[in-house]
């Protein structure tokens, strides 16, 4: 289970230190890819195996559910962690997700996002107060 938030730098190349507090859950290799709300996303390989196996039964007779899974599987990439605990984000999903210097690393459950963090910080105000969210949520969950 993933949760908490982080800020780290990615570099040059494109390597990002994944949180300590992730990476014993996270293994060697993880697989990343294009997310919603303009972050990436950072699945295990077992959790990717589960989102992977949802994706191939999406109706193929249905036009948004091709293109999602076009979408979806045309931006993942496996990406191993070094021994300093960072992922090599490929060119074309820093890019996607405007990822700069200043990232944010969030825990959402089953799965991480990488934001960079001048898109965190603007979702964060845009998205409407947290009370007002859950309150849309309640029929979904109670707490």
């Amino acid at each position: 289970m993933f949760m908490g938030e982080f800020a780290h730098n990615i570099d040059r190349k494109g390597r990002l230190i994944m949180p300590a507090k992730f990476r014993e859950e996270l293994g060697e290799r993880v697989v990343v890819n294009r997310g919603l709300d303009g972050c990436l996303y950072v699945y295990t390989l077992d959790q990717w195996q589960i989102v992977y196996e949802k994706l191939s039964m999406l109706p193929t007779t249905k036009k948004d559910a091709r293109k999602y899974q076009r979408l979806m599987l045309s931006k993942a990439s496996e990406c191993d962690l070094d021994g300093q605990g960072r992922i090599l984000i490929p060119a074309n999903l820093v890019s996607l997700a405007e990822l700069e210097k200043e990232c944010m690393i969030v825990g959402v459950a089953n799965h991480i996002e990488i934001w960079a963090k001048h898109k965190w910080e603007r979702m964060e105000e845009e998205e409407g107060s947290f009370e007002e969210i859950a309150e849309s949520l309640s029929d979904f969950m109670e707490l």
